[in-house]
């Protein structure tokens, strides 16, 4: 080893989904919006001055945190914008997660959270979730350092009703709670009317699901005024313009456009509920998904084979390969189109393979 190996910070680090090239694939492996923006993004983005990005952007993205204060029926100074959401979650777990005491999150949740840790050197311990997947709330009533948990969780899809959130924050007054609701549009309740209640509650979503705008990198939270200012402290004494000129005009648009982000979201429930009922037909059973994807699994046919076999066809979903979720695939819910094509190769593959007799 070299000596100046020595000081080089060690971390092993977050694997995102595969990202693969070419325009023959259906890509149903990081649970990316199947629609386009909306038509006010699109067009705002053919009207945009180049002119002015030659100039640094508003520090504080001051248009996009009063869009966003004024949809959510909030204070403009009860919003952070971020780079994404995992940018805010970094800014988030770098603020606030900074004691001695361990930190909890669930052992089946979001990989990221323990990459975090590792790097920023917080300890943490991860209360496992019941046989069916759920957080148990009581495991979270003892003293820790921080609590962050999704919800609905991922990969599993699952939600925590509000009655079990409002429990969590009751026993945990003295630690920021920090809930992600990346997937909260798809059909879950937001934890957004307890922060008035709870100013130890933060809740962080993104740009990147239910608007489409996963290439753009727009992520926020909402809380306590506090929190909001205390993250922006750390984040102005990191990197000050964290945010381009185009996400912030065009995240404002993505926000105005409340008729065509309902109606998206819509299609998206509907093909998830309808992919339900022909996946259970075929053998496959999930969680109760609230989210743009199936936690799913085959009752004869292991995760990794399909997901080779899906591979082969040019057909992407996601596979964990870890102790609990290797006999699960994570299947993005993508258009009526795409959709069909994913159950006519599983109805040839199972057939096949002697496990499906069409009726």
């Amino acid at each position: 080893m070299k000596l100046w190996e020595k000081n080089i910070r060690k971390v092993v680090p977050y694997v995102p989904g595969e990202q693969p090239q070419g325009s023959r694939l259906i890509k149903l492996n990081t649970n990316e919006n199947p629609y386009p923006p909306s038509p006010l993004v699109i067009k705002a983005l053919t009207e945009m001055d180049a002119e002015a990005f030659r100039k640094y952007p508003d520090p504080a993205a001051s248009l996009l945190t009063q869009e966003l204060a004024r949809t959510y029926g909030v204070n403009q100074n009860q919003v952070f914008v971020g780079v994404g959401s995992d940018d805010v979650l970094g800014m988030a777990f770098l603020t606030f997660f900074h004691s001695e005491k361990p930190i909890l999150f669930p052992d089946i949740t979001y990989s990221f959270y323990p990459v975090w840790a590792d790097l920023f050197r917080i300890p943490y311990e991860t209360p496992a979730l019941d046989p069916d997947f759920r957080i148990r709330k009581e495991d979270y009533f003892r003293e820790n350092g921080g609590i962050i948990f999704p919800n609905p969780n991922a990969p599993t899809g699952l939600e925590m009703d509000l009655d079990e959130i409002r429990a969590i924050l009751q026993h945990n007054p003295d630690v920021v709670v920090i809930i992600d609701e990346a997937y909260i549009d798809f059909g879950a309740e937001s934890a957004l009317p307890l922060i008035e209640a709870y100013d130890n509650l933060l809740i962080v979503q993104t740009f990147s699901k239910s608007r489409a705008m996963a290439g753009m990198r727009i992520g926020f939270a909402i809380g306590n005024p506090d929190l909001i200012k205390a993250m922006s402290d750390v984040k102005y004494s990191y990197n000050s313009y964290t945010m381009n000129l185009p996400s912030i005009l065009l995240g404002v648009q993505a926000v105005r456009d409340q008729e065509y982000f309902q109606e998206t979201l819509g299609k998206i429930v509907r093909t998830r509920e309808e992919t339900k009922v022909w996946m259970s037909e075929l053998g496959f059973s999930f969680t109760d998904s609230k989210t743009n994807f199936l936690f799913a699994t085959h009752n004869q046919v292991p995760a990794e084979e399909l997901f080779e076999a899906l591979k082969r066809e040019q057909i992407y979903v996601r596979y964990f390969k870890q102790k609990g979720l290797d006999q699960y695939l994570r299947i993005t819910i993508g258009t009526d189109e795409e959709m069909a094509v994913l159950r006519r190769f599983l109805e040839r593959f199972l057939k096949d393979n002697g496990v499906f007799s069409p009726a």
